[in-house]
């Protein structure tokens, strides 16, 4: 949930301020961050005046140098200047991330690795405090549905570290905090679009204004197309969605304020293979996997109630309902056998309610406490077999405590526990002292132990499928084809974090530098591998030649990851901003005795299997990364931007392997405002120093490649 405090207004991004700026700076005190925020309004420093305060890490409004964790500001400029046209796009500026442009694979959004799942259920994401996670998408992000467009955005806080604390046991390696723009901040029309090659057509249509004395609103509907990466070979790439958002922001006295959000986004990606034969291609589709379109959506519901107390305290309280479909729904024909396969259908929802108390019990002390409760429900033909709609509930209490003794000292103490109907309870623990060595330098030591519970099929989902026809007309044996069982007994995965940082914010120098050595401990690392079942009759097999050993996901390593990471920015001119970020990451795994000995045919019993899984482990994030960003306004009113990523080689899948790649954006933009007509006109180019493969590596055929692509995009503000 994100506090009021950690919303800065800024005129330049709408027309004017609302009358109701009042209120806001009322209830702004009552959570005693109006100083910070004023400071930073009164400074001549851009860069410095942009990021005061961060509010994700504690749920407390806090300098950069009192949190508890390392975070990484993204604001509106540096969105723009990335050149990103998706959202996943812009964490390539972020210490210690990794990501891929989309394609017929879902996106992903990674912090240190890790990646084995297609829908990356590690990292908590948030909107406005709405939790992303989807029971539909293996409790993972679906990132081609976040019904968020980037015009909305006003800043993105990543917290690079365990929260579970603050947000649940899906922040177990991290934390993107979304936050959208200030209805009141939005006036007018703005229309916006951008035609490029590859097929790129992109619309956006916002309109915001007051509704009458009570508030203000921001409506926006984009809509976006591409025909997907180039250089095809066995695979065909498209991608188009819609979006309808609305939020609005009421004032219902002068220490009240609802918030009221609703939106609806559906996109289609294109799955699936063309018929091969030994790297030729034979015509028509693969049977195994045919051609089809993999349709999803999202639609959400949220009303949220701030009440100021008094001077430095508040209560919030929070409803979401969010609802998810897919479908990707066709037959599958294996020898003579015919299938009907849904693998991303039918529906999963969610009702979350989360009520949260901050105040400041002592002169040197501040306090957040809350709670959450729960509900999420999936319906699916495909993993839940045989079964009905399945329930879930996730019950938690949280509190982050605040301790400034004294100028030189913070210290943050965090405690939650949940109970998941599903995983069990758990416990998390975090604890972080900051010592301000002088106002400019601070190092910061903590540790925290995070949980994740998986994914609802992973405890009870039964995966299988029985032939419907055969394609010869030969007679139709009776069996099922099971991939997958769920183990209710199944673990929480479970990390441990230790860490030291430091940070630098040298205003005479108009530069800051944020460092953070860790070291991850995660002793049961979750994966899927093939096992025996405990009855072997639920395989309904009449002979062994058709037997399959479904996925269960079940501990099977002890990982430790180590590194050190650190993001500079400077900004040497009021026209130059630069933004560098490094990343060096070891990620050693160790299979678990288990694992390794569990009675029957596994994964792990092949020795070429187990090898890629262990590669797959140690592999999962680069061992080196870097990112670059120049920003710098140009005469005669231009904005030029230029990004550059470094990637070492990593592999996403146990099958896929990405060699080391460079790529560098550009943009350049001409705000113009002629004759009272405000607008911009800007032409962006993505990897304009060649083309490379970012999640499967170039080969022969080529598969995944990244080239240029670029558009021109049009703005008028009406």
């Amino acid at each position: 949930m994100q506090p009021v405090a950690a919303r800065r207004r800024r005129p330049k991004i709408g027309h004017g301020l609302s009358k109701h700026a009042a209120p806001a700076g009322l209830l702004l005190a009552s959570l005693g961050a109006l100083p910070g925020a004023a400071a930073a309004a009164g400074s001549d420093d851009i860069f410095f005046s942009e990021l005061p305060i961060v509010a994700t890490v504690s749920r407390l409004p806090q300098r950069l140098a009192d949190a508890s964790a390392s975070v990484t500001v993204i604001d509106r400029d540096m969105i723009k200047a990335s050149g990103a046209r998706d959202l996943n796009d812009v964490f390539r500026l972020v210490p210690g991330f990794q990501t891929y442009p989309n394609n017929t694979d879902a996106a992903r959004v990674t912090y240190h690795g890790l990646t084995d799942e297609d829908f990356s259920p590690r990292v908590q994401v948030l909107i406005d405090g709405r939790s992303q996670y989807s029971p539909l998408f293996r409790n993972g992000v679906n990132w081609a549905t976040l019904p968020v467009a980037l015009e909305d955005i006003e800043r993105i806080e990543v917290v690079r570290g365990s929260n579970a604390v603050s947000y649940g046991s899906n922040a177990f390696l991290g934390v993107i905090n979304i936050i959208t723009v200030d209805p009141a901040l939005v006036r007018g029309t703005s229309i916006s679009t951008n035609i490029g090659n590859q097929g790129v057509r992109d619309l956006t249509l916002r309109r915001g204004g007051r509704l009458g004395e009570a508030g203000d609103y921001r409506l926006t509907y984009q809509s976006k197309k591409d025909d997907g990466l180039r250089d095809q070979f066995d695979w065909k790439d498209s991608f188009q969605s819609r979006l309808l958002d609305l939020r609005t922001d009421l004032w219902l006295t002068n220490r009240d304020q609802l918030q009221l959000s609703l939106g609806h986004v559906d996109a289609v990606v294109e799955r699936g293979r063309l018929a091969r034969e030994d790297d030729v291609l034979t015509g028509g589709d693969d049977p195994e996997n045919p051609l089809r379109d993999f349709t999803q959506s999202d639609t959400y519901l949220q009303a949220l109630w701030r009440h100021a107390l008094e001077e430095g305290a508040d209560f919030q309280l929070r409803y979401s309902y969010t609802e998810s479909r897919g479908s990707d729904a066709h037959t599958e024909r294996y020898d003579t056998l015919l299938f009907d396969i849904d693998e991303m259908g039918d529906l999963g929802t969610r009702h979350e309610l989360e009520a949260q108390h901050s105040f400041a019990p002592g002169a040197s002390t501040r306090l957040v406490w809350g709670g959450s409760y729960r509900l999420d429900s999936l319906s699916s033909d495909h993993y839940l077999a045989d079964r009905d709609t399945v329930y879930r509930r996730v019950a938690r209490i949280f509190g982050n405590l605040e301790w400034k003794p004294a100028t030189w000292l913070t210290t943050n103490l965090g405690a939650a526990t949940e109970y998941d109907s599903m995983a069990g309870r758990n416990f998390s623990p975090r604890i972080s002292t900051s010592f301000h060595l002088n106002p400019e330098n601070t190092i910061r030591i903590g540790a925290s132990r995070a949980y994740r519970s998986g994914a609802t099929v992973d405890y009870v989902g039964k995966t299988q499928a029985s032939p419907y026809a055969t394609s010869d007309g030969s007679p139709l044996p009776s069996f099922r084809y099971l991939d997958l069982y769920g183990d209710a007994d199944m673990p929480q995965e479970k990390i441990t974090t230790v860490e030291l940082g430091y940070l630098g914010e040298w205003a005479a120098l108009r530069s800051s530098l944020d460092v953070r050595l860790f070291r991850e401990r995660i002793p049961n690392r979750m994966q899927a591998i093939r096992r025996t079942l405990d009855d072997p009759a639920l395989c309904d097999i009449p002979t062994p030649d058709h037997c399959t050993f479904p996925y269960y996901t079940t501990p099977i390593q002890r990982v430790k990851i180590e590194g050190v990471e650190y993001q500079w920015r400077w900004q040497p001119f009021n026209t130059t901003r630069i933004l560098l970020g490094q990343s060096w990451i070891r990620i050693k795994a160790d299979y678990l005795a288990d694992a390794l000995n569990y009675p029957g045919i596994t994964t792990l019993d092949d020795p070429r299997q187990a090898g890629r899984i262990d590669a797959h482990t140690e592999q999962s994030a680069p061992e080196r990364s870097t990112s670059l960003l120049l920003m710098q306004k140009l005469p005669g009113n231009l904005d030029f931007s230029l990004a550059g990523y470094w990637v070492d080689h990593m592999k996403w899948t146990r099958n896929s392997a990405v060699d080391f790649y460079r790529r560098f954006d550009m943009r350049l933009g001409y705000p113009f405002d002629i004759g009272g007509q405000r607008g911009e006109i800007a032409y962006t180019a993505q990897s304009i120093n060649g083309k490379h493969g970012e999640f499967k590596a170039s080969g022969d055929p080529a598969d995944r490649v990244v080239e240029l692509r670029h558009w021109v995009s049009l703005r008028i503000d009406l």
